[in-house]
């Protein structure tokens, strides 16, 4: 309503005037109590909350301004009985400081304003009743219209196809087992307000998920999105990849709320946004918030080749030692959650372990980026492991590790930055690997750094880091453990490449 016709209790307001910017300009009454008087003007950055005094009482100065860049949606009903007003809900997710908090958090803030509109001449209830509810289902068009031109980066995911929904994918034993639960008190509510239709999928076994999106008509979803760990997102990733067409299917928007215990891709998200660090549910509203924002950037994958021939694609991570001990040893700590990985690295600690292996790898200045080929993700860098590197390749001398770690995102777990530098896209592995020799205290000292992302100002010198396209890693030890994604795969000669911007990923 550009300008109502409403109370004298808006004289104040209007002798005020609205923003110059301002789109829309109305009178709405608290929604509990129907006591309160508002002016909402709305622009096309913010909702501006004006408190209209009593025409007795002092004019007042105090505007509230909602910035839009925090609203996932806004939404229109009827009263209930014989209630005639329209109600008018927004609902925000700003950044605030809880007491005693070292940074902030985005906390959810729900508006609710009552609407009324001065109908004095018409006799019809029904009518009146539309008319109420027509103007303000006008306003939260308004809203939703004006949030969504607030977006300036990445391409939303619901202009990929025609918006028909997202498949929300939840396995309901990853972390210690309160993935569903998040989903009922938090995504769920999310997605309502975002006004995002979806359908939940509840996995039963492992690779389920992998099996059904190899199968899926996928013309039917806008996104996939994974409630759980980082594994669920492996096996979806390697479903797609599996598929007759994969070239179309991998650029299905991928989407993950942290519902694990390591929560590693959902951190490096909120990472990207330059955000201060957060963890556990705090951390879900932010990656619920991007997820509902619906941009997507463009994510690497990697092509990783074990000894037996078998290809899988990774979005995360290689670990071979002591990394990939703690992730695989302290499965049998999973009830108590994150602090499992806490308790699995002293345990691990206690008995250091030493790895007899050959690694090489391409360091990422060696080799211009080239798109000829990855079109069609051929491992071009790679050559059979039977065959020696190709001789452009920085070659490692046989050597006793402690671990090799390959990063493709910012962070190993959700309080573990491994990779402060990466980006989703970026092109290039982050290579760490640390050498026998180092003491368990200066080990020890690595990982409390990292959970800064500080661990390389330790100058380490058994600590070495290089950007690589690609790698080799031949374990001559005859028995260990190698993980992808933290997933567990067979021990042996590995080699990988990376594929820039294949997939595409929900996030800033």
């Amino acid at each position: 309503m550009d300008e109502p016709d409403a109370s004298r209790d808006s004289r104040q307001h209007q002798r005020n005037g609205p923003a110059a910017d301002t789109r829309m300009h109305g009178v709405f009454t608290d929604a509990d109590t129907g006591r309160l008087t508002y002016a909402l003007s709305l622009s096309d950055s913010c909702l501006t909350v004006q408190r209209i005094n009593p025409p007795s009482s002092p004019p007042s100065s105090s505007s509230e301004h909602l910035d839009l860049r925090d609203c996932l949606g806004s939404r229109a009903h009827r009263g209930e009985r014989e209630d005639q007003g329209a109600y008018l809900c927004a609902y925000f997710y700003p950044y605030r400081r809880r007491w005693m908090s070292s940074s902030p958090v985005r906390q959810r803030d729900e508006r609710r304003f009552r609407l009324v509109l001065n109908t004095e001449d018409n006799n019809d209830d029904d009518e009146e009743e539309d008319v109420n509810l027509r103007e303000a289902e006008r306003w939260a068009r308004a809203i939703n219209i004006a949030r969504s031109t607030g977006n300036t980066h990445g391409v939303l995911f619901s202009e990929v196809r025609c918006p028909c929904g997202v498949m929300v994918l939840v396995n309901p034993q990853s972390g210690r087992g309160q993935a569903m639960a998040l989903y009922n008190g938090h995504v769920q509510r999310m997605l309502t307000e975002a006004d995002i239709p979806h359908t939940l999928v509840i996995t039963e076994r492992p690779n389920h998920a992998r099996d059904l999106v190899r199968n899926a008509d996928l013309t039917q979803w806008d996104a996939l999105v994974i409630l759980s760990g980082d594994g669920l997102l492996f096996e979806v990733v390697n479903g797609l990849m599996e598929r007759q067409d994969w070239e179309k299917a991998i650029q299905t928007p991928l989407g993950i709320l942290p519902g694990g215990s390591g929560n590693a891709l959902a951190a490096s998200i909120h990472h990207y946004t330059r955000a201060s660090p957060v963890c556990g549910e705090d951390l879900l509203t932010s990656c619920g918030f991007q997820l509902c924002k619906g941009q997507t950037s463009a994510l690497d994958l990697i092509s990783i080749r074990l000894s037996s021939g078998a290809r899988l694609f990774s979005f995360l991570s290689l670990a071979w030692g002591f990394v990939a001990d703690v992730d695989i040893e302290s499965e049998q700590f999973r009830q108590i959650g994150d602090l499992r990985f806490l308790l699995g690295t002293l345990v691990r600690l206690a008995s250091l372990r030493v790895y007899q292996g050959k690694l090489a790898f391409l360091p990422a200045e060696n080799q211009p980026e080239t798109h000829s080929e990855e079109n069609k993700l051929h491992d071009h860098l790679l050559v059979p492991l039977d065959q020696p590197v190709p001789q452009d390749w920085t070659l490692v001398e046989e050597r006793e590790f402690v671990l090799v770690l390959a990063m493709f995102q910012s962070h190993l777990s959700e309080d573990l930055m491994a990779a402060p530098d990466a980006r989703s896209d970026d092109g290039t592995m982050h290579l760490f690997y640390v050498t026998a020799g180092i003491s368990r205290a200066a080990l020890l000292r690595l990982f409390r750094a990292m959970q800064s992302g500080t661990h390389l100002d330790l100058g380490c010198p058994h600590l070495v880091y290089r950007r690589v396209r690609a790698l080799r890693l031949e374990p001559l030890s005859p028995a260990g453990v190698m993980t992808v994604d933290g997933e567990r795969v067979e021990y042996g000669p590995v080699q990988a490449q990376v594929h820039r911007g294949v997939a595409r990923l929900i996030s800033s």
